[in-house]
Protein backbone atom coordinates (compact mmCIF):
# COMPACT_ATOMS: atom_id res chain seq x y z
CA UNK A 1 0.00 0.00 0.00
CA UNK A 2 1.42 3.37 -1.25
CA UNK A 3 0.11 5.97 1.19
CA UNK A 4 0.53 9.64 -0.05
CA UNK A 5 0.44 12.77 2.08
CA UNK A 6 -0.37 15.99 0.82
CA UNK A 7 0.46 19.36 2.94
CA UNK A 8 -1.81 20.82 4.41
CA UNK A 9 -3.29 24.05 3.80
CA UNK A 10 -5.37 26.11 6.62
CA UNK A 11 -6.95 28.24 3.90
CA UNK A 12 -8.77 25.44 2.38
CA UNK A 13 -10.99 25.52 5.69
CA UNK A 14 -11.63 28.97 5.26
CA UNK A 15 -15.35 28.28 3.98
CA UNK A 16 -17.22 30.56 6.88
CA UNK A 17 -16.70 34.26 8.19
CA UNK A 18 -17.32 32.63 11.68
CA UNK A 19 -14.14 30.52 11.19
CA UNK A 20 -12.17 33.40 9.62
CA UNK A 21 -12.93 35.97 12.34
CA UNK A 22 -11.68 33.02 15.08
CA UNK A 23 -8.82 32.71 13.47
CA UNK A 24 -7.53 36.23 13.44
CA UNK A 25 -9.01 36.99 16.59
CA UNK A 26 -6.80 33.97 18.02
CA UNK A 27 -3.75 35.50 15.98
CA UNK A 28 -4.10 39.07 17.23
CA UNK A 29 -4.80 37.81 21.35
CA UNK A 30 -1.40 35.85 20.82
CA UNK A 31 0.56 39.18 20.34
CA UNK A 32 2.93 38.43 18.09
CA UNK A 33 3.68 40.52 14.84
CA UNK A 34 4.39 37.24 12.94
CA UNK A 35 1.59 35.44 13.52
CA UNK A 36 -0.75 38.05 12.94
CA UNK A 37 1.28 38.64 9.65
CA UNK A 38 0.86 34.99 8.84
CA UNK A 39 -2.87 34.55 9.51
CA UNK A 40 -3.94 37.84 7.50
CA UNK A 41 -1.87 36.25 4.94
CA UNK A 42 -3.62 32.86 4.81
CA UNK A 43 -6.87 34.43 4.81
CA UNK A 44 -6.28 37.54 2.18
CA UNK A 45 -4.98 33.98 0.07
CA UNK A 46 -8.40 32.06 1.10
CA UNK A 47 -9.72 35.21 -0.28
CA UNK A 48 -8.22 36.25 -3.65
CA UNK A 49 -5.07 37.78 -3.20
CA UNK A 50 -5.25 39.44 -6.46
CA UNK A 51 -8.93 41.33 -5.94
CA UNK A 52 -7.61 42.01 -2.25
CA UNK A 53 -4.50 44.04 -3.67
CA UNK A 54 -6.73 45.74 -6.08
CA UNK A 55 -9.01 46.86 -3.19
CA UNK A 56 -5.81 48.03 -1.29
CA UNK A 57 -4.53 50.15 -4.41
CA UNK A 58 -0.93 47.91 -4.31
CA UNK A 59 0.34 45.19 -6.37
CA UNK A 60 -0.48 41.92 -5.89
CA UNK A 61 3.07 40.92 -5.85
CA UNK A 62 3.41 44.14 -3.32
CA UNK A 63 0.55 42.49 -1.12
CA UNK A 64 2.28 38.98 -0.90
CA UNK A 65 5.53 40.46 -0.39
CA UNK A 66 4.30 42.86 2.87
CA UNK A 67 2.36 39.67 4.25
CA UNK A 68 5.44 37.21 3.50
CA UNK A 69 7.39 36.01 6.58
CA UNK A 70 10.30 38.67 5.80
CA UNK A 71 7.76 41.41 5.71
CA UNK A 72 7.11 44.18 8.00
CA UNK A 73 3.53 45.48 7.21
CA UNK A 74 3.15 49.34 8.44
CA UNK A 75 -0.15 49.71 10.78
CA UNK A 76 -1.79 51.77 7.45
CA UNK A 77 -1.37 48.92 5.02
CA UNK A 78 -2.58 46.21 7.86
CA UNK A 79 -5.87 48.41 8.15
CA UNK A 80 -6.32 48.53 4.26
CA UNK A 81 -6.31 44.70 4.36
CA UNK A 82 -8.79 44.40 7.05
CA UNK A 83 -11.14 46.87 5.08
CA UNK A 84 -10.63 45.27 1.95
CA UNK A 85 -11.42 41.82 3.63
CA UNK A 86 -14.95 43.41 5.03
CA UNK A 87 -13.55 42.84 8.58
CA UNK A 88 -13.25 45.50 11.21
CA UNK A 89 -11.24 45.97 14.38
CA UNK A 90 -12.17 46.95 17.44
CA UNK A 91 -10.32 47.35 21.12
CA UNK A 92 -11.40 45.61 24.30
CA UNK A 93 -10.63 45.68 27.90
CA UNK A 94 -8.06 43.07 28.06
CA UNK A 95 -8.31 40.12 30.83
CA UNK A 96 -4.63 40.77 32.41
CA UNK A 97 -3.98 43.13 34.89
CA UNK A 98 -2.16 46.13 33.64
CA UNK A 99 0.42 47.89 34.95
CA UNK A 100 -0.42 51.33 36.78
CA UNK A 101 2.29 53.07 34.17
CA UNK A 102 2.00 56.60 37.06
CA UNK A 103 3.09 53.79 39.98
CA UNK A 104 5.79 52.51 38.18
CA UNK A 105 7.81 55.66 38.13
CA UNK A 106 7.26 57.17 41.35
CA UNK A 107 10.01 56.33 43.57
CA UNK A 108 9.77 53.91 46.56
Amino acid sequence: MNLQLKKWDVTEHMDNEEYISEYLRSAFESGDISEITRALGDVARARNMTDLAEKMGISRQGLYKTLSENGNPEFATIQKLITALGLQMSIITSAKPVRNRASSLSPS
